[in-house]
């Protein structure tokens, strides 16, 4: 049991910042059913919607951007880099405001959300990389996933969702 759990921390990616007590405290929100969750300290903050400029010629899931506090900053929905359909905004969708490491800069961009949950504590202990087979997203996207309760939560890899390389 000790091997598989030393296999399983190798096998994670190691942008995932877990304290010396094993654990991260992540704020939780939702897309397409799915509970995804992102490292509480990159948060800067929720917002409701706001009004959007579309970018003609920007990657598909980064179409537009938004005013942040006197800053335009780009406004994403991972949905569909993670394949799945745009969705129509609710009374529950949020833009979670994160500040990410960038090609060695920190940069501020939007995610759209379905809805944002709470803010909680998840244990490494619980996490495991993304299955090889069988998954129907690209597993660089995905850090890791955290089973809690009877469901698993994704961390996403935003480092690599970001990467500037062209789509064909």
């Amino acid at each position: 049991m000790i091997e598989a759990v030393q296999t399983n921390d190798r096998q994670l990616q190691s942008d995932t910042h877990w304290n010396s007590d094993g654990e991260l405290e992540v704020l939780t929100f939702d897309l397409h059913g799915e509970t995804f969750a992102l490292e509480a300290t990159m948060v800067q903050e929720i917002l409701d919607l706001l009004p959007e400029t579309m970018v003609p010629g920007a990657m598909p899931f980064v179409g537009s951007v938004i005013n942040f506090r006197g800053k335009v900053i780009p406004l994403a929905d991972i949905r569909l880099a993670f394949g799945m359909e745009a969705a129509e905004t609710t009374i529950d969708s949020r833009i979670i405001v994160i500040e990410l490491d960038l090609q060695g800069e920190p940069t501020l961009v939007g995610l759209r959300t379905d809805k944002v949950n709470e803010v909680t504590t998840l244990a490494k202990t619980s996490s495991e990389a993304p299955p090889s087979v069988g998954m129907r997203w690209r597993p660089d996207y995905i850090n890791c996933l955290v089973k809690r309760g009877g469901q698993f939560i994704i961390l996403p890899n935003l480092q690599a969702i970001f990467s500037f390389r062209k789509e064909t």
